[in-house]
């Protein structure tokens, strides 16, 4: 059970310790599950709708920190995202039609070899145990000094001797990758991207999320619905940024999943977990059932939704827009959850930094009052003493003899 200081508040460090064998667990089943198709066959649709429900769970999960992220989306970025969006896809597109496909696929593949070593070094070293404190994780800098006109400032990292280790085998993999285009390479490192997105990319508020996922899913269903673009892209773009889901066991032909199917509603339902933590683990009322409430309404409103898109494309035998499923799917479970429990415009407008900063007020409050009161206590004590002392001497001198 976790503990709760002097004013009521679970500490992190403790919920950090609970959170650890459920987010365990749920690493345990992404990989178990992710091998599943070398030795049996498996049902390509239930393999898209499990992978897609456990990579999510296991992201948000990971994303439960002691502090907010440093940087969030603002509500600008989430008007935004679709245009940046849609003028990314259009020029990929661009590039596969004009450009030899060959090419284009080379520059992309090492780009994301180099992205997928970081990734899946990020995604097992906090797996590992390691404590801040250990030798392998304290950190160093290493600086590139400053080129004229190129790189005016410079550049510098910072890296433990962990993560030195931890990329010789992730460079191995991702070499290994490259060289076979394995579906099963393709799929870890495309988990690995995928709870990597879930687990750091920062909504900031709800408000952002329920901007971001209702421009995306105009998106969506323009690019699928009105051009041959998404579709296009993702049968030219021989990178791990769809899954990929056997039908046999000889691996001939492939269902896919796209990662923004994966990432996008991901960190809704991330924020949403975050939210239950503050409300009703950290800061929790009288009320409260100290469990997570919200966060499984809005996990199955996105099982519903991708359990949707396979459904609608099975019964039109066409490539369908998951977004346009899963958005309200996530949207309307969440926000009837809330309505119910007449907290809709509370979880609408919740910020985490706002939230954080009104915790430490609140804790640096309870210490002031913490300090007053062991000063009220000393001085007390203070002038008691004499008083004790006096009531001493006398009860020693009624029993002399």
């Amino acid at each position: 059970m976790a503990k709760r200081n002097g004013s009521g508040n679970t500490s992190t460090r403790t919920l950090q310790e609970q959170f650890r064998g459920i987010t365990l667990l749920s690493h345990a089943l992404v990989g178990i599950h992710a091998l599943i198709p070398l030795f049996v066959t498996y049902p390509p649709n239930i393999n898209v709708i499990v992978t897609a429900a456990i990579v999510v769970f296991c992201g948000c999960w990971r994303s439960v920190k002691s502090e907010p992220p440093t940087e969030s989306m603002s509500k600008k970025d989430a008007y935004k995202f679709p245009l940046v969006g849609s003028v990314m896809l259009f020029g990929l597109f661009l590039a596969f039609k004009f450009l030899p496909k060959d090419i284009v696929n080379m520059v992309l593949t090492l780009y994301f070899i180099l992205l997928g070593t970081l990734g899946l070094v990020a995604t097992v070293d906090p797996l590992l145990g390691f404590s801040d404190a250990d030798l392998l994780r304290k950190q160093r800098e290493f600086k590139i000094p400053g080129i004229p006109v190129v790189l005016k400032d410079g550049l510098e990292f910072e890296f433990s001797l962990l993560e030195v280790v931890l990329c010789i085998p992730a460079a191995g993999f991702c070499y290994w990758y490259w060289q076979t285009k394995h579906w099963l390479a393709n799929n870890i490192l495309g988990i690995a991207f995928s709870l990597q997105g879930v687990e750091h990319l920062s909504l900031g508020t709800v408000q952002n999320g329920v901007i971001l996922l209702c421009g995306l899913f105009f998106y969506d269903v323009f690019w699928v619905f009105c051009t041959p673009v998404m579709v296009s892209v993702a049968k030219s773009f021989d990178a791990p940024i769809k899954l990929l889901f056997p039908k046999e066991l000889a691996a001939a032909e492939f269902s896919m999943l796209g990662l923004g199917d994966i990432v996008i509603p991901g960190i809704m339902v991330a924020i949403i977990l975050r939210y239950d933590v503050q409300k009703h683990l950290v800061t929790p009322k009288q009320t409260s059932t100290g469990k997570p409430r919200l966060f499984y309404s809005c996990f199955l409103g996105y099982v519903i939704g991708v359990v949707a898109t396979i459904v609608v494309m099975n019964v039109f035998k066409a490539a369908q827009p998951a977004l346009l499923y899963i958005v309200p799917s996530v949207l309307a479970t969440t926000f009837l959850h809330a309505y119910m429990n007449g907290e809709a415009k509370t979880l609408f407008y919740w910020s985490e930094a706002a939230d954080n900063a009104v915790k430490k007020e609140d804790a640096s409050a309870s210490s002031d009052d913490a300090r007053d009161d062991d000063d009220d206590n000393v001085t007390n004590m203070e002038t008691k003493t004499p008083n004790q002392s006096r009531v001493t001497r006398r009860s020693v001198v009624s029993r002399a003899p």
